[in-house]
């Protein structure tokens, strides 16, 4: 009698928004991934108008692409999406091209190699890192030099965060165990 080989779990989540609303992208099971929960991506949404028409957006830590693909949906002119993982950039790189995705490319890289050496400027960036990490408050610091004029800063973590100066708080909230923020630069 052969031993089955277990077939990796394959994770869902649904588009919540947009020309994509309803659709389905998968992503494999990875330690420290966990998908921005539905109801959180909807306020996040909420907060940025519903639709990113002519923005452009970076998911820096993209893990299952909710966040990137949904922003895309919502009419983003361009989505940069960064993974450090192998097997999940790869998912990623299969959603994109599945949803025939034109606006969103994808970076294999992790995120804070990826920040110190990139020198665009955003309207939207999406800032997920690991929660065990310790990225959160060395992204802040370089962060107001990739923001355009008016730009905002979504951070999610397993933790709530006191954000510093030069940052202010725009709009906030907690579901379970995660917090999350959206923040821009002090006028």
């Amino acid at each position: 009698m052969s031993a089955r080989r277990k077939e990796p779990d394959i994770n869902k989540v649904r588009i919540g928004g947009g020309e994509l609303r309803s659709r389905i992208i998968t992503f494999p099971d990875a330690e420290g991934l966990r998908p921005t929960p539905d109801r959180v991506r909807e306020t996040l949404f909420n907060w940025l108008g519903q639709t990113l028409y002519g923005r452009n957006c970076l998911d820096l830590f993209a893990g299952s692409g909710a966040l990137g693909i949904e922003a895309a949906s919502r009419g983003a002119e361009h989505v940069l999406m960064v993974e450090k993982s192998p097997v999940v950039f790869r998912a990623l790189r299969e959603n994109v091209r599945k949803l025939e995705c034109a606006n969103i490319s994808l970076r294999h890289q992790d995120g804070l190699e990826f920040i110190f050496r990139d020198a665009k400027r955003y309207d939207v960036i999406f800032l997920d890192p690991p929660f065990q990490s310790d990225y959160l408050l060395k992204l802040l610091e370089i962060l107001p030099q990739r923001l355009n004029d008016s730009g905002v800063v979504y951070v999610e973590s397993g933790a709530e965060v006191e954000i510093p100066s030069p940052w202010q708080v725009i709009k906030s909230g907690r579901a379970g165990q995660v917090y999350y923020q959206l923040i821009g630069l002090e006028k």
